[in-house]
C-alpha cells in the first residue's frame, strides 16, 4: 500500500473519531434474556443451562413500555455523550426484528422491536448511538462448532452477516458498531473479518469499529481498567458494581469520587470512559446508578471543561499528594480529591510560569507564587469547595504547556 494512500486511511479515520474523541463519556447498556435472572449475563454458560430451558426466557421477558428513554434520559443528565447497547449478548437472543432467526425480541414475549425503541430515544435526547454485538453465540446451532466444521462455520458466518447488515442497514446513521469476544478461534481468515467490517462501513460510512473482531479497526477497548494505549484512540469500558448485567444482590457500587477518577484517568490519557448499566428485566434503572450518575452531571455541569473536547495527555505532570490533572494546551486542571487542611496546595518540581488560577467550577481567583521549582497555592478554603464529590477542580492558564519534572529522586531545592 502506498504512503499516499495510508495517509488518506488516517486522515479518514481522524475524521470518523473526531466527535469520539471529544466526547469523552458514554454510557454501556448490557440487558437480554439475562436480566430475568439476576445472576450475570454469564449465567447460561456457567451454569450450564440447556439451550431448551434458557429459551423460556425468551417467552416470559415483558419489559415495560419504551425504558430507553429513562436511559437516555439519565445519560444526558450525567453529561454522557453517546450511548452502546447489547443487541445480542453471548446467549444469542436478537433484541431487534431480525430475519435471520425468529429468536428475537420482536417474535418473542417482548414482542417488539427493542434495539429500534432504543435507537429512537437516543436521537430524542441527542445522544450518538452504538450496537454492541457479540459474534460469539450459545444459542445458534453452529455457533460452538463453527471451528471444526466447515459447513456450519459457513452458515455461521453467514449468519453473523446477515445480522450486523441488518443492523447497519434498519437504523438510519449508527455511530459506533462495539463487536465483542470472536470466539471460538477461527483459523485464518475464518472469521472474515476484514470482509464484514468493510460491508458494515460500506453501509455506514461513519461508522467507528472497535478492535474486537480480531481487525485492529478505529479504537481500543481496554476493560475493567482505565489504562492509556499507546498511539490510538481507546475507550475504558467499566462497570459500576462489578457487574455488566443487573444483579440485584450487587453491594460493591463505586462513589462518585471513583467514577471522576475513572473519567479523569481516561482525560488524561486522550481517552474515554463507556460507563456500564444493568437495567432490571422490565428495563427500569438500579436505584444506586441513577443517584450516582445524577451527581456525576451536576459535578461535571460545573467542571466539564476539565474533561470534554480535544486534550493532551497529562504524561509531564506528576500525581500529587492532593490531586493529579488534565491538560488541555497551555491550561492544566488539577482535581484535588484530597483537600488540605492549611489553606494551600504546593506542587513540587514545577517548571513553568502560571499566569492565572482560580476554581473552574467559580471562576473564583487563587493566589499563587512560584518560588524556584515549587508553585504556591495559598488563600484556600479549609474545606474543599465541592459539596457534590469533594473533587474541585483549579484551573492553572500558563505561558506554554505545563510539566512538572519526572523523577523519583529527591532533590533539596535549597542546594
Amino acid at each position: 500500500m502506498s504512503t499516499s494512500t495510508d495517509n488518506t486511511h488516517a486522515e479518514e479515520r481522524a475524521g470518523r473519531l473526531r466527535w469520539f474523541k471529544e466526547a469523552r463519556f458514554g454510557m454501556f447498556i448490557h440487558w437480554g434474556l439475562y436480566s430475568q435472572l439476576g445472576r450475570w449475563e454469564w449465567t447460561m454458560h456457567n451454569e450450564q443451562i440447556p439451550r431448551s430451558e434458557y429459551e423460556k426466557l425468551a417467552e416470559t421477558w415483558q419489559p415495560k413500555p419504551r425504558p430507553m428513554r429513562e436511559w437516555a434520559r439519565l445519560a444526558k443528565a450525567a453529561g454522557m455523550k453517546y450511548m452502546v447497547m447489547t443487541t445480542k449478548h453471548h446467549e444469542g437472543f436478537c433484541l431487534w426484528d431480525s430475519q435471520q432467526t425468529d429468536y428475537n425480541a420482536a417474535r418473542r414475549g417482548p414482542g417488539r422491536d427493542l434495539v429500534r425503541e432504543y435507537v429512537e430515544a437516543c436521537r430524542e435526547f441527542g445522544l450518538k448511538v452504538g450496537f454492541y454485538y457479540s459474534l460469539m453465540d450459545w444459542h445458534h446451532p453452529d455457533g460452538m462448532h463453527c471451528a471444526e466444521d466447515e459447513e456450519a462455520r459457513r452458515r455461521f458466518i453467514d449468519f453473523t452477516f446477515g445480522c450486523v447488515r441488518e443492523l447497519c442497514s434498519n437504523y438510519g446513521e449508527i455511530a459506533v458498531l462495539w463487536y465483542d469476544n470472536a470466539y471460538p478461534k477461527l483459523p485464518g481468515e475464518g472469521w472474515r473479518a476484514k470482509e464484514l467490517n468493510a460491508m458494515a462501513r460500506e453501509l455506514q460510512p461513519q461508522i467507528l469499529i472497535n478492535n474486537r473482531s480480531g481487525v485492529t479497526e478505529d479504537f481500543g477497548t481496554p476493560e475493567g481498567r482505565v489504562k492509556p494505549e499507546k498511539d490510538k484512540a481507546w475507550e475504558a469500558c467499566m462497570t459500576m458494581n462489578g457487574a455488566w448485567a443487573y444483579v440485584p444482590s450487587a453491594i460493591d457500587w463505586v462513589s462518585v469520587r471513583q467514577i471522576l477518577e475513572m473519567l479523569r484517568k481516561a482525560a488524561a490519557g486522550d481517552g474515554n470512559l463507556l460507563l456500564n448499566v444493568g437495567p432490571k428485566a422490565d428495563g427500569s434503572l438500579p436505584e444506586e446508578a441513577v443517584e450516582r450518575l445524577e451527581d456525576v452531571g451536576r459535578w461535571i455541569a460545573a467542571n466539564g471543561e476539565a474533561l470534554y473536547g480535544r486534550m493532551d495527555t497529562a504524561e509531564n505532570l506528576c500525581l500529587m499528594n492532593t490531586g493529579a490533572w488534565t491538560l488541555k494546551g497551555n491550561t492544566a486542571y488539577f482535581w484535588s480529591n484530597r483537600w488540605p487542611g492549611n489553606g494551600q496546595i504546593v506542587l513540587g518540581r514545577w517548571h513553568t510560569d502560571v499566569l492565572k488560577a482560580g476554581f473552574l467550577a467559580t471562576g473564583e481567583p487563587i493566589n499563587f507564587e512560584r518560588r524556584g521549582s515549587r508553585l504556591f497555592l495559598t488563600g484556600l478554603p479549609r474545606a474543599n469547595p465541592d459539596t457534590i464529590a469533594q473533587v474541585a477542580v483549579i484551573k492553572l492558564e500558563c505561558t506554554e504547556p505545563p510539566r512538572q519534572e519526572l523523577d523519583w529522586s529527591y532533590v533539596d531545592p535549597e542546594e
